[in-house]
């Protein structure tokens, strides 16, 4: 690897020979030296980390470079095809202003009317609505006092509809804006002042309402054929806890927990009762449930990526080279490989694999019995992996609906990162939950095609979404 132009694996290598062939320094002193240089050597590993070649995001690469755009034969701007969003004129417009001509600008003669021309201005108008709801009293000769019954929604002499709440749920789950951004804008926008607390309120009461769409969504993962599930760290209070995302095409679900295995895995109660396809990272818990398993190749070519690079083994690339050539492949045949074929591409990949098998063996059996597994380099893992978890690799050629990698549900926890970004934590393992349950319920409307202002729109009014039902 090169550093500042500096080709620090050569200047390594060449250190280690004149320490090994020097006679006349202490074996203290040689074993410190050989020390520095393992640390080196580690250091310079993680340094050339970067979003190609690890699971680190694209953001933390230094001097990040956007890949440069190929020219196109196709004209600029959308395609023939392209389904537009140019404004159109609407039949009904919320108000009409007429522009009467100056006949005193007009030649001398006679006219009469032929119609308008018509051009339409497309605005906002942010204002607050208060509505009161006047209940009439009525008292009869007996002195009796008789009122009107008041809507079932309308319990307080002044509260907050369900219009501001939903939106107040919408920018705070939706569009993670922090608490006091929210206030600002309602006070600034809508003459609204509103506490935190009142916000926090709001965010609880979506979550309460939306504990059954929650078991419905748990329900429609369990009999899916396919899912994706993947977990990130998040930060609640200062302390490490992560988010496991289960999905699929149609449904998401989110949920926190201070543990990342099967503690958490069967406190959600998806994957103990799930016996289809699970696609993953090979994070080795997901093993330990009775499911069929597809393993993300998208981690294994930036893995490959990282031992041809860092550990020079040029099986690394070649196994990177046919496993995106077999992703083509399926591709272009629709998704689905015919069951010869299929074949003829495994037999490529196990071919490359005994030739990896002798570019890069087992570890030697240390002559002193040791309990425990002979610790391997992380070319070595990746191999053996690749070796033994073979039909889990390659199930994306045989079934249709299995993709190629693990994508959906890294992209589902996307958001999530953002959210830690702007707010650095939760505060409270309650508040993460809300989080979970809303974002999960709004990603999942976002599939099916519902609005997320239509989506809180409809949790206030207590109803649940259509595919839901």
């Amino acid at each position: 690897m090169k550093i500042d132009n500096v080709d620090v694996d050569s200047a390594v290598t060449h250190a280690r020979q004149l320490l090994a062939a020097e006679r006349d320094i202490s074996p203290a002193l040689k074993s410190a030296l050989e020390m520095i240089l393992l640390l080196v050597t580690v250091l310079l590993n993680r340094v050339t980390l970067n979003s190609k070649n690890s699971s680190k995001p694209p953001a933390s690469d230094p001097n990040r470079k956007k890949g440069s755009r190929k020219k196109s034969d196709k004209p600029s701007g959308g395609q023939k095809s392209h389904v537009g969003t140019t404004l159109q004129k609407i039949e009904d417009p919320d108000d009409i202003e007429v522009i009467s001509i100056d006949r005193r600008t007009l030649p001398k003669g006679q006219y009469t009317e032929d119609g308008f021309e018509t051009r339409q201005v497309f605005d906002i108008d942010i204002s607050r609505v208060v509505i009161e709801y006047q209940a009439q009293r009525l008292i009869n000769e007996n002195g009796q006092c008789f009122i009107a019954p008041f809507p079932d929604n309308v319990t307080k002499a002044v509260q907050y509809g369900n219009g501001i709440k939903a939106h107040i749920v919408y920018l705070s789950q939706y569009q993670l804006l922090p608490y006091n951004r929210i206030q600002e804008y309602l006070t600034d926008q809508l003459g609204m002042p509103i506490s935190e607390g009142s916000i926090y309120n709001f965010n609880k009461q979506a979550y309460e309402k939306l504990a059954k769409f929650e078991a419905i969504c748990k329900e429609k993962l369990v009999v899916s054929p396919c899912i994706h599930a993947d977990e990130t760290g998040i930060n609640i209070n200062g302390k490490r806890h992560w988010l496991h995302g289960t999905s699929n095409d149609k449904w998401t679900h989110f949920f926190p927990h201070a543990k990342r295995g099967t503690e958490a895995m069967n406190e959600i109660n998806i994957l103990p009762r799930y016996h289809g396809i699970l696609c993953h990272d090979h994070w080795k818990p997901y093993y330990k449930y009775d499911c069929t398993h597809s393993l993300c190749n998208a981690h294994h070519l930036r893995e490959l990526t990282r031992a041809w690079e860092q550990d020079k083994q040029s099986w690394a690339l070649e196994m990177k080279r046919l496993l995106e050539k077999m992703n083509d492949a399926v591709n272009e045949a629709g998704g689905l490989l015919p069951h010869e074929e299929a074949e003829k591409w495994k037999i490529q990949y196990r071919k490359l694999l005994g030739k990896a098998e002798i570019e890069c063996p087992p570890p030697d059996k240390p002559k002193e019995v040791k309990r425990g597994r002979i610790k391997r380099s992380k070319a070595r893992n990746l191999l053996e992996r690749l070796i033994d978890f073979e039909e889990d690799v390659l199930r994306f050629m045989t079934i249709a609906y299995v993709p190629f990698t693990n994508n959906a549900a890294e992209n589902s926890i996307r958001m999530t990162k953002v959210q830690q970004k702007i707010s650095g934590c939760f505060r409270s393992t309650e508040g993460a939950k809300i989080f979970c349950r809303v974002r999960g319920y709004l990603a999942t409307c976002r599939k099916q095609g519902v609005s997320a202002t239509l989506a809180m729109t409809l949790v206030f009014e207590g109803k649940l979404p259509k595919f839901s039902l």
